[in-house]
């Protein structure tokens, strides 16, 4: 009775944990502000150009409660970067974290930073984000080490869905206009524009467009000089290009293809393709330029112009395809690296510690809170239902409006805190219950997983369902009594939203196929959608259905609350079947004899009925008698 009893408390402990699947567990914070209770504060100076936040931000202040600390961010404005410094060191006073960029050195000369060494074991999440031969190669020529690189930690996936370094941009107008043409060299990209230009030299207004555009402003002259080493596949790792066969170390400013670039420059400048004001224009100027979508393309990293894209939605003119798309260019078609740089270790610099902090552990404290995973969403992501949703793989993503939102200069001002310039990490948390689990971080774990075939390979997968998902099919309300169940859907000829060949719903709908060889529906393939778009679809007359979960729909749509609860008299929902749903289990010989024993107690409570009734208490309903339901 014990072991049945353990048991039940599993399964209505996973039940519960349906209802609020999300990405991933959050850590702990352990900062707690002074003994007084109120919230340490702290200044920081970053080297670079950067946004302000405001002081009554909404985000920074769950992250202050939460972490007992906040920072007051200040940036570099008038001033080069070692200028900066330069002037901080004459002074003698410095912020309490800082980031000097080219000016670092110069901190580290004038003695003006904290070693971090001795201080790195009593903060884990600091302490993991780097290997130890990684952390070693941070030392000084006095043995210590001073900063924390901020960009360069992938942990575990890699799951970037946008480009966010530097690339050949081009607007999605004249990637349209020209029907999305497969852009591989130097030649294709300018030969594309020319060709628009010719046929489309002005605005839906009339305003003239800027085919092609140079930033050289400053120390953003990169913008210009760096297009050789991407043109000869390279990726963006410094000031040289490094043969991964030979080792061989190559200048990128004096190769070949260097050569030809600027030869182009030259030929596209005398044709009236390049801006005459390239070599002369602000930075500022530069923005207004691409904010007002004239400009056809140009070389630059993301985060340099992303506040220009943000204007260009705002002002609706994604709409008329002048947002930017990074495209592969290279010399000659040559294999190309997408110039990502993300996962490149930087130990030039990073974010310090100076010795005008009076807090030392607490900045430290501070930094490490920032790296537990639910103040990491927190900063990249913002606040659950408001800025981002969780879908029912546990994967984070944004309606349009949310969307829209991020794109607000003033919104983000008041409700983003980010934290730009201390560490963090792309990838996948380490609290994700799939990587847990392969890793044995944990030993059982419960997401509403199907069976698949990929899943039997890497964990142990029970015989019996802790539960089951109730699938159907969203459709436009006024087709309801047209589609009344699958079969119905199948007559009809129903064309149904794609779905990924990874995705279990893909083998549902391939089983039904396999049963009935006479009345079958259509399954098209697709990488990836968004839910917002599959009911968009349905809503214009694009596909006729949207293979859906019971649950996912009563969330998004049913509930007043939901993020797409605009569509809840525009769409109707019918049910097809219930597939069993199991935990997931680490492999390993002790967990096998868990699993049988798990199995044994699981036919018990399905026996006795205590599986319906705890499904009725959670769900509402008893979600088994949907299983192998067909109608």
């Amino acid at each position: 009775m014990k072991r049945k009893k353990i048991v039940s408390m599993l399964l209505a402990s996973a039940m519960a944990a349906t209802l609020l699947a999300g990405c991933g567990a959050g850590g702990k914070s352990s900062s707690k502000g002074d003994s007084d209770g109120e919230i340490k504060e702290f200044t920081a100076f970053f080297a670079v150009p950067g946004s302000e936040i405001n002081d009554d931000n909404e985000v920074q202040q769950i992250i202050a409660e939460k972490t007992g600390a906040k920072v007051k961010e200040t940036w570099l404005t008038g001033q080069t970067d070692v200028e900066a410094i330069g002037t901080m060191i004459a002074g003698g006073e410095y912020p309490d974290f800082i980031e000097g960029g080219n000016g670092q050195m110069q901190l580290y000369d004038a003695d003006a930073l904290v070693a971090l060494d001795d201080y790195l074991d009593d903060y884990p999440n600091i302490k993991n984000l780097f290997s130890d031969l990684e952390w070693e190669k941070l030392r000084q020529d006095d043995g210590h080490i001073y900063w924390i690189p901020q960009f360069s930690c992938i942990k575990n996936e890699e799951k970037v869905c946008t480009h966010n370094d530097e690339a050949f941009w081009i607007q999605a107008r004249v990637l349209k206009w020209a029907g999305y043409p497969e852009i591989k060299t130097m030649d294709d990209y300018f030969n594309l524009i020319e060709s628009y230009n010719e046929a489309n030299p002005t605005m839906e207004d009339g305003t003239e467009n800027i085919p092609y555009t140079i930033l050289c402003d400053d120390w953003r002259y990169f913008c210009l000089e760096n297009a050789p080493q991407f043109l000869d596949g390279y990726p963006n790792d410094g000031s040289c290009m490094v043969d991964p066969d030979t080792l061989t170390v190559l200048d990128y400013n004096t190769s070949d293809t260097a050569v030809a670039y600027f030869r182009k420059l030259n030929e596209e400048y005398q044709k009236g393709i390049v801006d005459p004001e390239s070599f002369t224009q602000s930075y500022d100027e530069y923005i207004s330029k691409l904010s007002t979508g004239r400009v056809l393309g140009m070389i630059d990293q993301w985060w340099d112009f992303s506040n220009a894209n943000d204007a260009i939605k705002q002002a609706g003119l994604d709409e008329q395809g002048c947002d930017y798309i990074p495209v592969p260019v290279t010399i000659d078609g040559r294999d190309n690296q997408w110039h990502n740089s993300g996962g490149a270790f930087n130990e030039s610099s990073g974010l310090a510690i100076t010795t005008s902090c009076e807090d030392v552990e607490g900045a430290l404290q501070f930094v490490n809170d920032l790296l537990d995973q639910d103040i990491h969403n927190l900063r990249f992501w913002g606040v659950e239902g408001t800025d981002y949703e969780v879908d029912e793989n546990g994967e984070f993503y944004r309606t349009e409006e949310e969307r829209t939102k991020q794109s607000d200069t003033a919104y983000k001002a008041s409700h983003t805190c980010p934290y730009s310039y201390f560490p963090q990490y792309t990838g996948t948390s380490d609290d994700d219950l799939l990587i847990g689990l392969e890793s044995g971080k944990y030993d059982i774990g419960t997401k509403g997983a199907w069976y698949t075939e990929e899943r039997a390979k890497k964990f142990i997968i029970p015989k019996e369902p802790i539960g089951a998902s109730i699938i159907g099919f969203t459709v436009r309300k006024e087709d309801a009594n047209k589609y009344k169940n699958i079969d119905d859907f199948a007559k009809e000829k129903g064309k149904l939203v794609p779905i990924s060949p990874q995705n279990a719903q893909w083998n549902v709908i391939k089983e039904y196929n396999e049963k009935h060889k006479d009345q079958q529906i259509e399954l098209t393939a697709a990488e990836s959608f968004k839910v917002a778009d599959a009911y968009a679809w349905v809503l214009e007359g694009r596909y006729d259905a949207f293979f859906d979960i019971k649950l996912s729909f009563e969330k998004a749509v049913t509930d007043k609350d939901g993020s797409y609860h605009q569509y809840a008299d525009k769409l109707s929902w019918f049910a097809y079947k219930g597939i069993p749903t199991y935990p997931l289990i680490h492999k390993d010989k002790k967990n096998e004899k868990f699993a049988e024993a798990y199995s044994k107690a699981i036919k018990e409570l399905e026996k006795d009925g205590t599986l319906a009734k705890l499904s009725k208490k959670y769900f509402g309903e008893d979600v088994f008698s949907y299983v192998d339901k067909e109608k």
